[in-house]
């Protein structure tokens, strides 16, 4: 069983090719395809709710994705774990994700004590990046929902990560992720304390804007 520091990038490339040509693994994908399409009719509806009892929508968009084969072999991989369909079904969470993000943080933390109030739905991890930044500056709500699918041969549990962020956190790690894949930086340690200096930054206008909000909200009522 190969571990993080026994396999290369090539090998994973070449196990990854080998599992995304079996049905199995076709399967399994549009499983979670399924999964995705559930959680996001469920905060299609929450925000369709939220919007007639108080006059405005709870997100801004909502965007979804399956994690690619060759990143799934990686985290295996990394895992020491062999890699089929069953094993990435019992221990990669992340496969299916769907990112909502919303203008003011305390909507994040309405949308998602919403969720999980449902029935079906299972709250299986709960990771609070808003509350608790990495230290890099990332902030964003991260849950894994454990939720029922309907399919031909009977229902079946799927996890689906969902991550919260406001505007302002979204618009931060997209800059962040493009960053990172710039080959070659001159002073690294000042891009990340310069990063993390505009996190904060951001933060603070979050919390400025929700601030700004509720004063407006408080005059309406």
């Amino acid at each position: 069983m190969k571990t993080s520091e026994s396999f290369d990038k090539s090998e994973a490339e070449e196990i990854a090719k080998n599992i995304s040509a079996t049905k199995e693994f076709t399967r399994l994908m549009t499983q979670y395809e399924c999964a995705i399409m559930e959680i996001e009719t469920k905060l299609n509806v929450l925000n369709s709710e939220f919007s007639l009892q108080y006059d405005r929508n709870p997100f801004e968009s909502i965007e979804s994705r399956l994690k690619d084969t060759e990143s799934i072999v990686e985290k295996m991989l990394s895992k020491g774990l062999e890699v089929n369909v069953e094993n990435i079904e019992a221990h990669i969470y992340d496969v299916a994700g769907v990112r909502v993000v919303c203008s003011f943080k305390e909507d994040i933390y309405k949308l998602a004590d919403l969720l999980v109030q449902q029935d079906d739905v299972l709250l299986l991890a709960r990771k609070d990046y808003i509350e608790n930044p990495k230290p890099n500056g990332y902030r964003s709500l991260h849950m894994i929902f454990d939720i029922p699918i309907f399919l031909s041969e009977g229902k079946k549990h799927m996890k689906v990560e969902v991550q919260f962020r406001t505007i302002a956190m979204d618009f931060w790690a997209s800059v962040d992720h493009k960053l990172k894949y710039k080959k070659e930086i001159n002073n690294p340690e000042e891009v990340v304390a310069r990063l993390k200096l505009c996190a904060d930054n951001l933060a603070a206008m979050d919390q400025e804007m929700e601030s700004i909000r509720q004063s407006i909200d408080q005059e309406y009522l």
